[in-house]
């Protein structure tokens, strides 16, 4: 394989068979206000992320106002903006002296810092602080950025919204011309957390991707409102799950919406946790916890009447009824002891043990 089955990030190891990776992407949240910015590492962590992840951009390097304003008006989730495209982006950036101040404020919280570069100096400048790098699906047709990022020995979550399976499996290329250590994460990049994108986020695609790359860690990256394709990814085989994250779904911003607030991601990350014991290892067995109802609610064979030892059991000796102590003949089993002898006297309502017959 060209690729790593699992790597880690810190003391945490992303990977199946291994509890989900949660990427708290604060973004655009923290509102252009450092404090906020922190106070939301801190919200994250006791909401139970992983990882508080920011998105290192400047407007003047991620959009084009002129390409924007030439459009004849925005579209998509940006038709609801109040300013440009480009006035939004310029207001919600992280600025790139704050880059420090949020690395330390991980630390203190115990929560690992990650962001996603939009351009080659972000790269360099947040490459020393990082354990982790995330590409942003507006990138996936960028292989040069992608192996520029890939480059620098470290694992790498690629989501791929607004792509088709041509265009991942290029930038998967890219990626692992450059790196063993790749999550690849189905993103659906529909930004107005309507209930119809349900029928968009298209979680089967993670069947595709473990089909195309077998063994290779997948995540999802998703903007759905709540956390049922979440449960859905972690279903079908997702390690990782990237939600946005706010205080406050009510404030004045891009991001705030869609996201997931300190109540709703908490809940998130509890019933994930009860999903991951749910689906086991795949080992059909009588688990610890059923070994007694194995017992009281199957069937064994017992007496119908009283027989005396020496007597060939017949059909009409014997029903099927509940318990099943150990050792008792089965239903299944029936046809292996008609026809035999008992070895001693047995009345009516006893269970038939192996031992009774030869």
């Amino acid at each position: 394989m060209r690729y790593d089955h699992e790597f880690k990030i810190s003391d945490r190891t992303v990977g199946l068979n291994e509890p989900t990776y949660f990427i708290a992407d604060i973004a655009s949240s923290h509102d252009g206000e450092l404090s906020r910015a922190k106070d939301l590492i801190w919200l994250a962590k006791e909401a139970g992320a992983d990882c508080a992840k920011f998105q290192h951009f400047l407007a003047r390097d991620i959009v084009s106002d002129e390409g924007f304003r030439s459009l004849g008006g925005q579209m998509a989730h940006q038709s609801e903006w109040k300013e440009s495209v480009y006035e939004v982006f310029e207001k919600y950036q992280t600025p790139r002296d704050w880059t420090s101040g949020l690395v330390e404020e991980c630390k203190k919280a115990d929560i690992e810092f990650m962001t996603t570069p939009y351009d080659m100096a972000a790269i360099e400048l947040v490459d020393p602080f990082l354990k982790a790098f995330k590409v942003g699906s507006g990138d996936v047709s960028w292989p040069q950025f992608i192996e520029e990022i890939c480059s620098r020995n470290k694992p790498v979550f690629l989501a791929t919204g607004a792509a088709d399976m041509e265009e991942v499996e290029r930038a998967v290329e890219a990626a692992l011309g450059k790196t063993r250590q790749l999550c690849l994460m189905q993103c659906n990049t529909n930004y107005t957390g309507s209930l119809e994108n349900f029928g968009n986020v298209n979680l089967n695609v993670l069947r595709a991707f473990a089909l195309k790359y077998p063994g290779m860690p997948l995540g999802l990256s998703d903007h759905t409102p709540g956390h049922a394709a979440v449960l859905g990814a972690v279903a079908l085989g997702a390690c990782a799950v990237e939600k946005h994250f706010t205080d406050d779904n009510y404030r004045d911003g891009p991001d705030h919406p869609f996201s997931m607030n300190p109540v709703s991601w908490r809940d998130m990350v509890d019933r994930t946790r009860e999903l991951e014991l749910a689906l086991g290892d795949g080992i059909k067995r009588i688990e610890a916890n059923e070994v007694d109802s194995s017992i009281v609610q199957r069937r064994c064979m017992r007496l119908t009447k009283d027989i005396a030892a020496g007597e060939v059991l017949s059909e009409t000796h014997l029903e099927a009824l509940r318990p099943r102590p150990e050792g008792s003949v089965e239903p299944f089993e029936v046809d292996m002891v008609i026809g035999q002898p008992v070895k001693a006297a047995l009345k009516k309502g006893d269970a038939l043990m192996w031992e009774h017959v030869d």
